[in-house]
């Protein structure tokens, strides 16, 4: 129909056939990284944090003397080992589980 020939006429000429331009993606550097895995999963460096922390007061409990207390910090830290790799494979599973839908 005639009508619709002259609508499409003023509305411009044909989109070009170039390809539109692929975005460019700007690289990741350590800091960006870091903080974007600690919002996918905290209780990983929370957990780094502690086992850090629960081995350095062991040690120094450890160089004190207090052979005790030392032992417990050293049996503490194990734990806080477990809770990291706890962490680690649960964030793991869940960005696995998210990634099939």
């Amino acid at each position: 129909s005639p009508s619709l020939r002259a609508e499409a006429m003023v509305a411009g000429p044909p989109p070009p056939l170039e390809p539109s331009p692929l975005p460019v993606f700007t690289e990741e550097g350590f800091g960006d990284k870091f903080l974007r895995k600690t919002r996918e999963n905290p209780l990983v460096p929370l957990g780094c944090l502690c086992t850090v922390g629960v081995l350095t007061y062991g040690l120094i409990s450890f160089k004190r003397g207090n052979t005790r207390r030392s032992q417990l910090m050293m049996r503490a830290r194990i734990l806080a080992q477990g809770f990291t790799f706890a962490a680690l494979l649960g964030g793991m599973v869940v960005t696995a589980l998210k990634s099939r839908k």
